[in-house]
């Protein structure tokens, strides 16, 4: 899986918990999920959650809470399916 589409993919799991919806104007690896897209902590659960599912792994509590920017999220989706 490429980092475009693994991006695409990350873009349509949190878009239904964006409050800040301009920011996925320039949704990439740097984009905060918690202040440039106002994700609430609970929604980023959520994210998490469907994240597990799409990607079928597990993500334990110390990586949910390195997973600021979308990159940072990329990076454990990578490493939890090997794919880096």
């Amino acid at each position: 899986m490429t980092d475009h589409i693994l991006l695409k993919k990350l873009k349509r799991i949190v878009t239904p918990y964006v409050q800040h919806k301009a920011g996925l104007d320039e949704f990439g690896e740097q984009t905060d999920l918690l202040n440039d897209l106002q994700i609430n902590s609970a929604n980023l659960v959520d994210v998490v959650l469907d994240v597990e599912d799409e990607f079928n792994i597990e993500i334990d509590n110390d990586s949910m809470d390195g997973m600021l920017t979308v990159g940072d999220a990329m990076n454990v989706i990578k490493s939890k399916t090997a794919l880096t």
